[in-house]
């Protein structure tokens, strides 16, 4: 099992660049493309809340718990 993260399909449903995300959120360009595309180990709860109040979501909206076997 496995968190898979769906930042980059918000911000793709939304219009947002990595880079404009970055800037309003204030996380590292860099951090922003590692969370879009799954390769981070861990998410400081502070970019998770400030992701959430820029997207107006829950937590529970952007994360999603695979089994990759399935």
């Amino acid at each position: 099992m496995y968190i898979y993260i769906n930042l980059g399909k918000k911000l793709e449903e939304k219009g947002i660049s990595h880079r404009e995300f970055a800037r309003r959120t204030g996380i590292r360009h860099p951090t922003i493309s590692a969370l879009c595309n799954n390769t981070v180990k861990q998410v400081p709860l502070e970019n998770l809340v400030a992701i959430c109040v820029e997207l107006e979501c829950d937590p529970g909206d952007l994360l999603e718990l695979k089994n990759p076997g399935k």
